[in-house]
């Protein structure tokens, strides 16, 4: 069974940074797009960043845009996303996601919370 479990969430203070990381297990990734998804409460899922088997990035969120960093290490099967200088409005829970379709992922991990103290 594929997992994803991602760690490093967390309360930080606006401006500060956390580092998220998603171990991924159970499956063979070839060709899958790691990435995150974020959910703030009565928000609509949203994608956050993604970083494909060739190791380009992608990130469509202008707020995002210039603060968060995607990667993977695909021997390893590990994802990470660094963000730096937090908001406030980034707080939510933060999905780990892999599947050959970034947008439209075939697995989830639980999630973590990070919250943005204001």
């Amino acid at each position: 069974q594929v997992q994803l479990v991602e760690s490093g969430g967390g309360l930080v203070q606006t401006g500060g940074s956390l580092r998220l990381s998603c171990a991924a297990s159970g499956g063979t990734f070839n060709n899958y797009a790691m990435g995150w998804f974020r959910q703030a409460p009565g928000k609509e899922r949203e994608f956050v960043a993604a970083t494909l088997w060739s190791g380009v990035n992608i990130y469509d969120l202008d707020s995002v845009k210039g603060r968060f960093t995607a990667g993977r290490d695909n021997a390893k099967n590990t994802a990470y996303l660094q963000m730096n200088r937090l908001k406030p409005e980034d707080t939510a829970v933060y999905y780990c996601t892999a599947g050959p379709r970034y947008r439209n992922p075939d697995y989830w991990g639980q999630g973590t919370q990070v919250t943005v103290s204001s």
